[in-house]
This record gives structure tokens, C-alpha cells and sequence, in this order.
């Protein structure tokens, strides 16, 4: 869930694109941003990079502003997080007071009421996520009805899943995956002159499908921000080479794009999970 928009609208469809069931979530983002960030916690993102992680939300449910910290000490805080996300560490609630130390004196006129309706967005928040949970569980079942596993491909989760398979539909309607890749418009198209010609991107297929492929392909060559390893290191491995060989970054993720097209074809039209590839056989 993007809380930077104001509302979303989870679309249930089948894989001739008819609308099962809408549901539109209403978010109320500012509000909660200007509570948080502007006023009681200027350095929030520093220890919560999404608002509506179940740690965050605790948090903010329990101490809407700093003033409820006093006296807290990080190995309380600590003990609570654990008992919300066990993964949690003790750095995070040392850094959590250590900022609001920092911060100074966040306290506003009419505070009382200004905890009284973070803790209603809080609130809010929680029931989006049960509602989006929800949403994805319908989406689920309804993947169970088509047999496919693209679940088992790194990056592809419920939502795309469901994408992947509402945009393409009988996958059997493509010959091979070169038509696939034809109609998702990632196919490269020559342009020549003068007996000189040069590929470049066909952006005249299904935007939807593109951008899906786009998405994938940026998630397969991603670092972590964290360790500085790649989530999949064969795609980075290739993606590099790629690059090493003279082409752009956006024509190398192309490349990616239509190494995915591949996979994806073959997942639907045989119905298999995903087998990973190491980087001898990524050029097939």
C-alpha cells in the first residue's frame, strides 16, 4: 500500500478481463505524515521507513508522541517490539529514543488531541491491511483455479500473479514466446539506413504487460541496501555483462525483460514452477 495516495482500488478480475469484484480503500496519508514527520517525530524515517509495518503501527498506537516515552528505556521498548515482530532488534529502539532526543521538544498545542487522532489513523491503517489481506486471499483462490505456479518466480507475488495471467489470459492464443514478447512490446525492431541498422525497443505492444516486465526485470537486478548483494545474482551477473558489452542500461534491461518473457511462457504453457537459472544456460 503506497501511503502517499490518497485512495487505491483492488481489482479482482479473470483472464478475460472481467471485473469479479472492486474494492476501493480510501487512505488518508497527509494527515498521518503531518502528525508523524512535520510535528511529534521529525526523524521517523530514519527507524521507519514504511509507516504501516506492525512495528510502526504499534508504535504509534502506543506512544503518538514522544512525550509517552518518558522514562521508557530501550530494553522496555525492545521487549515490546519482540512481542509485535520477534525479528525486531535492540538497536531499533535505541535508535528510536536516541532520535527523539535529538529531536527536542516536539510537543504542539491541543497534543491530547493530536495523539487522539493518530491513534485513529492507526486504526484506519490496520483495517486497510485487513482489507487489502483480504483482497489478496480472494485473489489466491482464484489463482488455484488456473494451475499455474508464477508465484515461484522471484518478484512475482499475488498481485502480479494475478496481472500476469488477467493481461496475457490463454497463453495459448501466443504460439511461442517470441509472439508473447511481440504483443507485451519488447521485441526489438530494426531500423536501417544506408545499410546501417540498429535495434531498439518495440513500444508499440501492451503497456500493462511492458510494464510488468519492466518491474520484474528492475526487481532481478536490484541490490540490497543492506549487504550490497544482489537479490538474484545470475539476472545482476547478466545484466552487467550486458552493459560491459556496449549497451545502455535501459537496453540491458530489456534484455532482462525478455529473458523473463521466456520464463514466463514456459511456466504458463507447461504449468511449472520456476527453475533457476545459473549464468551458463541464462542465454538460451
Amino acid at each position: 500500500m503506497d501511503l502517499h495516495k490518497e485512495s487505491h482500488t483492488a481489482v479482482l478480475v479473470n483472464c478475460w478481463n472481467e471485473i469479479l469484484k472492486t474494492i476501493k480503500i480510501v487512505n488518508k496519508p497527509s494527515e498521518f505524515a503531518k502528525l508523524t514527520k512535520a510535528e511529534a517525530y521529525p526523524s521517523y524515517k530514519l527507524y521507519f521507513c514504511n509507516i504501516d509495518t506492525k512495528t510502526a503501527l504499534y508504535f504509534w498506537q502506543a506512544y503518538p508522541s514522544p512525550e509517552h516515552l518518558t522514562g521508557k528505556t530501550a530494553e522496555e521498548l525492545y521487549q515490546e517490539f519482540r512481542a509485535v515482530t520477534p525479528n525486531v532488534r535492540l538497536s531499533k529502539a535505541e535508535l528510536i529514543l536516541e532520535c527523539v532526543r535529538t529531536d527536542g521538544n516536539t510537543r504542539r498545542d491541543y497534543q491530547d488531541s493530536r495523539d487522539f487522532i493518530t491513534r485513529s489513523l492507526v486504526k484506519d491503517l490496520a483495517h486497510q491491511r485487513l482489507a487489502l489481506a483480504e483482497t489478496e486471499a480472494e485473489i489466491e483462490k482464484m489463482l488455484a483455479t488456473f494451475d499455474y505456479q508464477l508465484t515461484t518466480l522471484p518478484g512475482v507475488g499475488t498481485a502480479i500473479a494475478a496481472k500476469l495471467i488477467s493481461v496475457i489470459g490463454d497463453v495459448n492464443r501466443f504460439r511461442s514466446a517470441d509472439k508473447l514478447a511481440a504483443f507485451a512490446g519488447i521485441s526489438p525492431k530494426n531500423f536501417s539506413s544506408a545499410c546501417k541498422g540498429h535495434d531498439e525497443s518495440n513500444k508499440q505492444g501492451n503497456r500493462e504487460l511492458r510494464s510488468l516486465f519492466y518491474f520484474l526485470a528492475v526487481s532481478m537486478v536490484a541490490v540490497s541496501a543492506h549487504t550490497g548483494n544482489p537479490y538474484q545474482p545470475v539476472f545482476r551477473e547478466y545484466f552487467l555483462r550486458k552493459i560491459s558489452e556496449g549497451k545502455t542500461k535501459s537496453q540491458a534491461l530489456v534484455c532482462i525483460m525478455r529473458r523473463l518473457v521466456n520464463i514466463v511462457y514456459g511456466m504458463m504453457k507447461n504449468k511449472t514452477a520456476y527453475q533457476p537459472y545459473s549464468q551458463k544456460n541464462i542465454d538460451f
